[in-house]
């Protein structure tokens, strides 16, 4: 604010310090909002994942039964996982679908690592009258519990004991500054923004044609 010209409010008593904190505020609770936010989107891939990974249908039980029951994992060596042989697609077979979802998964995983890079350089984002002592850098949990949720869609790596380096899709990890830029300028957060909302590692039209194909496998619609 010290750098602000506040036109006539300038000589009012206070005013910067009344201004300063209010902003604080502000920023406090957004940051706290987007915090949630990206902790809703490592709960959503996780869930994602673990959906991707539950396709198939194995049996369970007495081969004589008259009662037939089924399991997400299999008790023998022969179940592929198909039900039973039961036809529930028309074209497809389910590990057709697993392809799929593996595709459309790895993209969110991506675009999820992608926004955990974002998230830190927004949240360190500070007033420049108040300092932070706790600075963030790539390598700290943004909340508790956060590394054993990355671990579920392999984003974290246990032999570096850190969460895997962002990249673009179809390209390799470069050299990634660890330590967040406390005061980017207005340009610099003008590519954060846009970044982030041109999901770049979302292949829009080939999430199109996945939800198109199964969509008129299983005669639903998926919006």
């Amino acid at each position: 604010m010290d750098a602000r010209d506040l036109g006539v409010l300038t000589d009012l008593p206070g005013i910067k310090n009344k201004a300063s904190l209010k902003l604080f505020k502000q920023q406090e609770l957004h940051r706290s909002k987007l915090l949630a936010s990206y902790r809703n989107m490592v709960t959503i891939v996780n869930q994602m994942v673990n959906s991707g990974a539950s396709m198939r249908c194995f049996l369970k039980g007495v081969d004589n039964s008259s009662i037939l029951q089924y399991s997400n994992s299999s008790l023998n060596s022969t179940d592929v996982g198909d039900g039973g042989g039961i036809p529930a697609f028309t074209f497809r077979s389910i590990s057709s679908f697993e392809e799929l979802a593996e595709e459309l998964i790895h993209m969110f995983i991506l675009e999820l690592n992608l926004k955990r890079l974002l998230v830190i350089e927004f949240i360190s984002i500070i007033n420049e009258d108040v300092q932070k002592d706790n600075e963030l850098c790539w390598l700290d949990e943004l909340y508790s519990g956060e590394f054993d949720d990355l671990s579920k869609c392999n984003l974290y790596s246990t032999e570096a004991c850190a969460p895997l380096l962002p990249n673009i899709k179809g390209r390799k990890p470069g050299k990634l500054k660890l330590q967040a830029e406390h005061q980017p300028d207005e340009d610099v957060l003008q590519v954060y923004l846009t970044t982030w909302l041109a999901d770049v590692n979302m292949d829009k039209c080939r999430v199109d044609e996945i939800f198109t194909s199964v969509a008129e496998e299983m005669n639903v619609t998926l919006v």
